[in-house]
């Protein structure tokens, strides 16, 4: 997995915890693609400070992580949702196959 789309994923199940500024600025980042400059003008702060505020909270999210898994689990998740997918198109009947398909839109809703 790439690394931008890991921070994309662990941000995503654990932005919540991290302060409202790291959220904001990984968020700018990672998801807007904003260079260090973009996000540090308009804060008032230096390149280098974003850097290094990117940086500490990656170290977080990867920490948080390794505690808990989370964003490994989801992923685990949607993979054997697609798998399910996958084969329940081979099922004849169109009723059986609308309904586990309905399921499954619901089941990655929920993640």
């Amino acid at each position: 997995m790439a690394k931008e789309l890991k921070f994309v994923m662990l941000l995503d199940c654990y932005g919540d915890l991290l302060t409202e500024h790291q959220r904001n600025i990984m968020e700018l980042y990672y998801c807007e693609d904003l260079s260090l400059a973009e996000i540090g003008n308009p804060l008032g702060i230096t390149r280098q400070a974003v850097r290094d505020i990117i940086k500490r909270t990656e170290n977080i999210l990867l920490n948080y992580e390794e505690k808990l898994g989370f964003a490994e689990r989801l992923e685990k998740m949607r993979e054997c949702f697609g798998k399910i997918n996958t084969t329940a198109r081979l099922i004849e009947n169109e009723n059986i196959r609308k309904t586990i398909a309905d399921e499954i839109k619901n089941g990655l809703d929920l993640l």
